[in-house]
């Protein structure tokens, strides 16, 4: 049972609101009343002083915080252990789960551009992380790897994507996030990827439908994008000059 104690107002309302949010079953009380029986979890506000059973794991919570606490306190509930494992499945927009033991805490999908934000904000105060990163989009997966600064796997991705029923469509990129963060990969400092022809014809067309002239930018600048020398956006006004 995870049980919310604490005198702070601000804190029991933003904890209690995200519990909610995510089905977590929970109950409530007042600091210095009697514990129900099969209390597992209890969470309290930093610094508070409140006396728990002894075998229940503590939980202090920060005042416009309350996801860290919250995530804390459901894998402490779930028993999970082990290594906080990121999984970043590389793409348009590549998905990101965030796992603590077998327990998936946190869930993503950005912009490539964000990811390393994402990663270095979901990994602080860890310690010893792991992010695996999927061998597919391989541009975009090698610009990622060397705007990390955590050690990186580089993970085999064949069969990661589940199929994908009605209903589901949006969410393949983060469950194969999940999958490639439960696979055990070959460890790497950078990626060096020399984009093909059918790699910077792609960016070509990019170009062409982000562009407000109908025109594609050349090779060479296609090329600066694939290296993350230029942004997109760069690309296209020196290619308009």
């Amino acid at each position: 049972m995870l049980v919310v104690a604490t005198a702070d107002f601000e804190v029991y309302h933003d904890i209690v609101t995200d519990l909610r949010e995510r089905d977590v079953p929970f109950t409530t009380l007042e600091p210095g009343a009697e514990f129900p029986p099969g209390t597992e979890v209890v969470v309290r506000a930093v610094g508070e002083t409140v006396q728990t059973p002894t075998d229940a794991a503590v939980v202090e919570a920060t005042p416009g915080d309350p996801r860290t606490a919250v995530e804390e306190a459901v894998t402490a509930l779930r028993g999970a252990n082990g290594h906080t494992i990121v999984g970043i499945d590389p793409g348009e927009r590549p998905g990101i789960a965030v796992l603590k033991g077998d327990v998936v805490v946190s869930t993503f999908q950005v912009a490539p551009e964000e990811v390393a934000e994402v990663v270095h904000r979901e990994t602080a105060d860890v310690s010893d992380p792991l992010v695996r990163i999927g061998d597919g989009a391989r541009l975009v997966g090698a610009r990622i790897v060397d705007e990390l600064d955590v050690p990186v796997e580089l993970v085999d991705e064949t069969g990661t994507t589940p199929y994908l029923g009605t209903g589901t469509r949006g969410v393949g990129d983060v469950i194969a996030a999940i999958n490639i963060a439960r696979i055990e990969g070959e460890r790497v400092e950078s990626r060096d990827v020399d984009p093909t022809a059918g790699e910077l014809q792609h960016i070509q067309n990019r170009s062409r439908e982000a562009g407000q002239s109908n025109r594609e930018i050349d090779a060479d600048l296609a090329r600066q994008v694939a290296t993350g020398d230029l942004t997109m956006g760069e690309a296209l006004e020196k290619h308009r000059g």
